[in-house]
């Protein structure tokens, strides 16, 4: 009588083994092309305003920054770490709430991106980037100018 017991017992602990673990979230690369940046996570659009999405133009074509119009931020991977930056200053218009020029400021990092913003009457809701440079600046370490393009969604 005690192993049927014992059976019963291990019975709710065997069925709980039996569910499936939760979805695997991809790794963050930490290095796109060789570069000391890497790719950022899927993103969502923002609750309101708009966001520039940016990938490199190298052969990956990784997304490797997100700007927010509203507030005013842009999101990157650093040395592994995924890193939100604060606006500092900005110079010239751009469209959709973004400036030409932006300068993002965050500890000793300072990260500067240059848009060219093109309408397209393809997208609704937002607008594509032809040229845009992304420059990341830290004390002691080289500058980093990464080509990137990408798109402007807006919610």
């Amino acid at each position: 009588m005690l192993p049927l017991a014992l059976l019963a017992l291990a019975a709710p602990a065997v069925a709980k083994d039996k569910t499936p673990p939760p979805a695997a979230v991809a790794p963050l690369v930490a290095s796109v092309d060789g570069l000391p940046i890497g790719a950022i996570p899927k993103q969502d659009l923002p609750p309101k305003g708009c966001a520039a999405y940016l990938w490199t133009r190298g052969p990956s074509q990784a997304l490797i920054a997100m700007a927010i119009a509203d507030p005013a931020t842009i999101r990157l991977t650093i040395d592994g770490k995924v890193q939100d930056f604060a606006l500092a200053t900005q110079n010239g218009a751009g469209g959709y709430g973004f400036s030409h020029t932006a300068e993002y400021k965050g500890g000793d990092v300072t990260a500067t991106l240059d848009l060219t913003i093109a309408t397209d009457s393809n997208l609704a809701g937002g607008a594509r980037i032809g040229d845009a440079t992304l420059r990341i600046d830290r004390p002691g370490r080289d500058t980093l100018v990464v080509p990137a393009g990408g798109l402007i969604g807006c919610a």
